[in-house]
């Protein structure tokens, strides 16, 4: 196993491509694609775009998406990322995690954001840690705070399907090194 990073009751490990199935099972949890595209992702685009986007990552950047595994259980719960952008710089990466549900409320999005937070500025050279949801997405913004990201603004998106709750708009959070550092 490619570790990445431990925390207390979590261990974050590089994807591989023995990670399809849990790819797959995670984003046709109903609950879980609600406040991003409302519907499973199809198997073949897992196969064929998001999987190989991931590894690809790690080709370019040191930080990335990485797999959840919960120590107590060896299960794979999630995914968390500081997403870097297209060219795998890291002055500027997004925060990113997709858990299961049978794990929310437990803490372990907060937990991995500040692991993977610490870890970008005091090791990755990470400048800024952003982040955005839906205004209705409660409890991702709840996680965004509670890792020390600070309200930027909302802005509204145009989609061609919107979600319930889009009309809402969008909203932005974001944490720099320094004010991280004090």
């Amino acid at each position: 196993m490619d570790v990445f990073l431990l925390t207390d009751r979590l261990v974050l490990r590089r994807f591989t491509d023995a990670d399809i199935e849990n790819l797959v099972w995670l984003d046709s949890e109903p609950a879980v694609m609600r406040f991003l595209t409302g519907e499973p992702t199809p198997r073949g685009e897992i196969e064929h775009e998001v999987l190989p986007g991931i590894l690809r990552d790690y080709q370019l950047s040191p930080a990335g998406r990485f797999a959840v595994i919960e120590r107590s259980t060896t299960a794979f719960v999630g995914w968390l990322a500081l997403q870097p952008p297209w060219d795998g710089s890291v002055t500027d990466v997004e925060l990113g995690y997709r858990l299961t549900p049978s794990v929310w409320g437990l803490g372990y999005a907060t937990e991995g954001a500040r692991a993977l937070i610490r870890k970008g500025f005091t090791e990755l050279g990470v400048g800024r840690v952003w982040a955005q949801t839906m205004v209705v997405n409660i409890a991702s913004r709840r996680v965004m705070e509670k890792a020390g990201l600070t309200y930027v603004r909302t802005f509204h998106q145009h989609f061609d399907d919107p979600l319930p709750g889009t009309e809402h708009g969008e909203v932005e959070y974001e944490l720099h090194r320094a004010d991280w550092a004090e």
